[in-house]
């Protein structure tokens, strides 16, 4: 039995690629969408095996795309693509639930293990990136180093924001409210002594928590 798959992305040629690369390869395409709008309806009118959705969409972009269907589809399978090998899209694909995220000069050989990965439940390979991120996102151990008083959990949140999430988005990879991503937030700014969400990132970033 073949995989059903939905492509979504707003280039009429790389859906055209995809589709070539993906014959003979016991997946068919059964719907295409140009913007994250589209991406829904589609994944919700045809309930394909995997969603295979483009970061940067008009309209409604593909994470944000994510986070929807995610609220009405949980059970659909997604796997993010992207030109970019951008750890903070990694970051919040992970954190938004996405199954799998591959870059669009990937193989068609990459592409069909992608998505056949996710097609069965799998976790993406550990040794690539979205797996590294995603223990890293996990991690609560304090760095050993470090002579700042924050919990295991601020540690955690600071790891999110250093990718650049929003509070939305952490709250989502964490499982916790999004007031308690707020607390969490005030409490590592005041203990850094930062002025803000960006310059905490920095602090993390120079530490090399992302």
């Amino acid at each position: 039995m073949s995989i059903k798959v939905v492509v979504a992305d707003d280039q009429v040629l790389i859906r055209q690629g995809i589709a070539s690369m993906l014959k003979g390869q016991e997946i068919e395409i059964v719907a295409e969408a140009s913007n994250g709008v589209e991406a829904i309806e589609k994944a919700l009118e045809y309930r394909p095996n995997v969603l295979l959705m483009d970061v940067m969409m008009p309209e409604l972009d593909g994470l944000d795309a994510l986070e929807k269907l995610r609220d009405q589809s949980p059970q659909t399978r997604v796997v993010m693509m992207s030109a970019y090998d951008n750890p903070t899209y990694m970051a919040r694909s992970v954190a938004l639930g996405a199954d799998g995220f591959i870059l669009k000069d990937s193989t068609s050989e990459e592409f069909s293990s992608a998505i056949q990965r996710a097609a069965r439940g799998e976790a993406p390979p550990l040794e690539g990136a979205m797996s590294k991120i995603r223990d890293l996102l996990g991690k609560r151990l304090d760095p050993v180093a470090d002579d700042v008083p924050l919990t295991k959990r601020e540690y955690q949140v600071l790891r999110h924001l250093a990718f650049g999430l929003s509070n939305r988005e952490i709250g989502r990879s964490l499982s916790i409210s999004i007031e308690t991503v707020k607390e969490h937030v005030q409490n590592i700014l005041r203990k850094l002594d930062a002025a803000d969400r960006t310059e905490a990132a920095v602090w993390a970033v120079r530490r090399g928590l992302a």
